[in-house]
């Protein structure tokens, strides 16, 4: 049996990874922080490795014996927009990792970015693997650290003949969301907690077609290349509505204007730094929420078999979760 090496097996795309490798008949060993939360592990035989990802013996440790590594760890965190265990976590970690899978002489290791490294365009004109990083102007430490790690991937390929192939999912919607991640803004929606629409827009797709692709690619894939992993390109109205629709509930009644979004996001910024408790929106998520991040994703469609499963279907998946234990 092969084994593989997951780190974030307990987050919410990690669910859904060790589940498919169970599947195809992998062994897992599921790197988790220590103390976090592994529910979405219950049940499944896999074998639980606590750790930090910044401290490299224990990753080397970890490493030990597995054939390959899918490395999914990181922090995906953007309120606040700047932080230091951010950076740490998803650039140290990688750069361990790497340096754990180049003395394990790994056959593959498959870095999970995301698609937020690449540039976005419209839906006429989408962003694809080629499109150069479009993030910086928003200030956030995830995305920029993202960034650093996929260069460190590449750089790792080059230099040290790392035999690495890199996914880049897009926003993922979906069951199994212990920590509720993404699917919070379904929520969200569900208790009307949101008061309009934003400008902008967003390439969704479900997530167990991201852990597909995923795993794919550790047999799929040319090595050295990177697979953005998506769907459907969606306004945020698109979206608003067929969650309303599935959810029946009414959606927000207004868009909002790119201005005010971005007031709105500096008010809230100085009221959380006013109040000293972390704010609902900031500068950055407001920018975030006033462009519209759609992508091409044909080259993962047909290089890496990603699936393309309805977005309509994930979000209902995503509320019979919800319903089961307890949310809605």
């Amino acid at each position: 049996m092969k084994t593989v090496l997951l780190t974030g097996a307990n987050g919410f795309l990690g669910g859904h990874l060790c589940r498919e490798l169970l599947a195809r008949g992998y062994g897992v060993r599921a790197f988790v922080r220590p103390q976090g939360d592994n529910r979405v592990l219950n049940g499944l035989p896999v074998d639980v490795w606590p750790g930090d990802l910044r401290e490299i013996d224990n990753v080397r440790a970890a490493t030990y014996g597995c054939d390959y590594v899918i490395h999914a760890g990181a922090l995906a965190q953007v309120n606040p927009a700047r932080s230091r265990t951010v950076v740490d976590t998803n650039i140290g970690g990688t750069a361990a990792v790497l340096a754990a899978a180049i003395q394990a002489d790994v056959e593959r290791l498959v870095f999970v970015g995301t698609a937020n490294v690449f540039g976005f365009g419209t839906k006429d004109k989408p962003g694809d693997e080629t499109s150069p990083y479009m993030g910086e102007p928003y200030g956030l430490d995830y995305m920029d650290s993202k960034k650093a790690a996929t260069n460190l991937v590449l750089q790792a390929v080059r230099a040290d003949k790392v035999p690495a192939v890199l996914v880049h999912p897009t926003f993922m919607i979906g069951p199994l969301d212990y920590k509720i991640t993404s699917n919070a803004l379904l929520l969200a929606l569900h208790r009307r907690q949101v008061a309009g629409i934003p400008a902008g827009g967003k390439n969704y797709i479900h997530v167990a077609d991201a852990a597909v692709a995923t795993v794919n690619a550790l047999t799929m894939g040319t090595i050295g290349e990177s697979y953005i992993l998506g769907n459907e390109n969606l306004s945020y109205d698109e979206f608003f509505s067929l969650v309303a629709e599935i959810a029946k509930v009414k959606k927000p009644a207004y868009t909002i204007p790119p201005l005010i979004t971005s007031i709105i996001g500096r008010l809230s910024e100085w009221q959380g730094r006013t109040l000293g408790v972390r704010s609902q929106l900031n500068v950055a998520m407001a920018m975030v929420a006033n462009d519209s991040h759609y992508f091409n994703v044909s080259k993962a469609v047909n290089t890496l078999k990603l699936p393309q499963t309805p977005i309509r279907i994930a979000i209902q998946q995503a509320f019979d979760w919800f319903r089961q234990q307890g949310y809605v």
